[in-house]
């Protein structure tokens, strides 16, 4: 399940409104080459593509595609910004990363209008950036578009073996889609070459140290960062952490978000039940579900507007374990769709044809950079163990989590993408410029082979710092975040020495910094404006809960499903 793009899409109605080391992964800093020089970034006018106000300056990175081959093929990745507002008081650039895989924060440089926003945009340069494979960063695809969109699909808690059967055919051909779109560059969109990345973003745009704020999957590639590269840090903020074990990474962190996201279903569930009096779905939450499974079983049957069918369903409604600004919206689609009015559920789940493209995208890099990352189970047999036990205690989201994270039990290895990049340059043979583009494969080919042979697959990253090598950071993290669980913050300040902890207690939505909660948004703006850290753990009371009817204005745009 995708670690939540946060800001980029939570704020975009408010933000409108304004106007490496070899692919497999490392094993230390040692481990990895020293990276290029970059060229300082020339910012100018933002391509008309990004749809970004004038206000707003862009720019492009080089970097290599593969850091142990510097002088090899490089890709470009697409950089904007907005200077701090108070020269007198500059502190240099902010960069940040909403999470993901698959998410961009070229929007990012607006939010410094916010209001919660605007004490760090007086100091500091936004810059928001697309990470490789992202956007127009060298852009990454697995599937045609339409056939990615295609409505209405099916959501099953329970589902039977005919089902299970067509959704292993399913990730197969997705994975060998994306062998065959990305070839040999497949291995290379990672987290440790994102990693890479920030660091010559952070030097092309001339600062000595880093200053970055991660949210979601940002934290964790941001985590890496932190240990490859601990002292080209400045100041860092992780919010929302995922869990960094190495153990962790990414099979059972997927499992252990199944249990999370239960468990804030649940507590949604409950919310509905105390408002009966305003949805009327009933004074339980048994009942509610009740009610959401009725919902499912029609759409199933009859999709709502041809489009919307029990797959539909499920991803608008996994929202609310997101965030609870969705609470009051779905109630009100649930309980209009059951009870004769379908507009608000078609309003909030209906697929958006103009997204296609970039969904599929952002699909793309999310299955790349976790598949890459680690190692996955390749036995069906373990991923259904796993599944069932885990869909007997938390059925709401298991079994969709599996199948878009299934491709990783396909997932070719890197002399698979390099002999499938050799075949597509065999097939464009008969082309006048083709014969130095086949020798050029053949001979990455062979240096993939030799490559492999020589290290093997390598694991994830193991994330951590020793004591003093690493300023002060700051974590933060809602104590019922369903998208990434309460114990992923616990376990990366174990492993950041002297980082400080602050928690929104019996809170559950996912990004905690600037958002509706004072307290944790005194303690983050403290850090980036004075460097003041809070002690070891701190605490926070969670933020109201949403009421009935309450349509809050950085939810109406859909998020991202997982």
């Amino acid at each position: 399940m995708r670690a939540l793009a946060l800001y980029g899409t939570i704020g975009s109605l408010l933000v409108t409104a304004l106007a490496t080391a070899p692919a497999g992964g490392a094993t230390g800093a040692a481990a990895a080459p020293p990276a290029p020089v970059p060229h300082r970034i020339e910012f100018g006018r933002c391509a008309a593509v990004e749809h970004l106000p004038s206000t707003v300056e862009c720019g492009r990175l080089t970097v290599p595609l593969d850091y142990a081959r510097p002088d090899g093929k490089k890709i470009h990745l697409t950089v904007s910004r907005i200077r701090a507002t108070a020269r007198g008081e500059r502190q240099g650039a902010l960069v940040f990363n909403p999470g993901g895989p698959g998410a961009s924060s070229m929007e990012f440089p607006l939010y410094g209008g916010l209001p919660k926003w605007r004490k760090v945009a007086r100091a500091y340069d936004f810059v928001g950036y697309a990470p490789r494979g992202v956007g127009r960063s060298a852009p990454l695809s697995c599937q045609n578009p339409k056939e990615f969109a295609k409505a209405p699909t099916d959501s099953r808690m329970h589902p039977d073996a005919a089902f299970k059967r067509q959704k292993r055919a399913e990730a197969r051909e997705y994975a060998r889609g994306c062998v065959r779109r990305a070839g040999a560059d497949l291995p290379y969109y990672n987290s440790v070459n994102n990693a890479r990345d920030l660091d010559m973003l952070r030097a092309a745009l001339g600062e000595k140290k880093l200053t970055f704020m991660g949210a979601s999957y940002g934290t964790y590639f941001g985590a890496v960062y932190a240990t490859l590269f601990p002292g080209h840090v400045r100041r860092m903020i992780f919010d929302s952490v995922v869990n960094p074990a190495p153990r962790k990474i990414w099979y059972q962190n997927n499992l252990d978000q199944d249990v999370a996201f239960e468990r804030r279903w649940g507590d949604w569930l409950g919310w509905v039940a105390r408002h009966h009096a305003h949805y009327h779905l009933g004074t339980t939450k048994k009942a509610v579900q009740q009610a959401y499974n009725k919902a499912a079983g029609k759409l199933r049957r009859t999709p709502l507007n041809g489009k919307i069918g029990a797959g539909q369903l499920q991803s608008a409604f996994l929202k609310t374990g997101y965030n609870d600004a969705f609470w009051p919206m779905r109630a009100e689609a649930l309980a209009g769709y059951l009870h004769g009015n379908p507009k608000p559920l078609i309003a909030q789940a209906l697929p958006r044809d103009t997204g296609a493209a970039a969904d599929e995208n952002s699909n793309a890099v999310y299955t790349a950079v976790e598949c890459n990352d680690a190692p996955w189970p390749h036995d069906w047999r373990t991923w259904n163990r796993d599944n069932t036990e885990i869909a007997r205690i938390a059925p709401f989201e298991t079994w969709d989590n599996a199948w878009m994270n299934l491709p990783c039990a396909y997932w070719p290895d890197r002399p698979a993408s390099a002999a499938a990049e050799l075949d597509d340059a065999v097939r464009r043979a008969d082309h006048p410029a083709a014969g130095r583009d086949l020798a050029d494969v053949a001979g990455h080919v062979a240096r993939t082979r030799i490559d492999d042979v020589l290290h093997g697959r390598r694991g994830p990253l193991d994330v951590h710092t020793e004591p003093g090598a690493l300023p002060p950071v700051l974590l933060l993290a809602a104590e019922r975040d369903a998208a990434t669980p309460y114990r992923g913050a616990l376990e990366l300040q174990r492993r950041l020495p002297g980082s400080s902890l602050v928690t929104e207690n019996g809170a559950g939505t996912h990004g905690v910094a600037f958002n509706d909660n004072a307290c944790v948004t005194k303690y983050a703006e403290a850090y980036l404006l004075h460097g003041k850290i809070p002690a070891h753990k701190v605490y926070c009371a969670p933020r109201a809960e949403p009421l009935p009817g309450q349509q809050a204005t950085r939810a109406q745009h859909a998020l991202p499903g997982k």
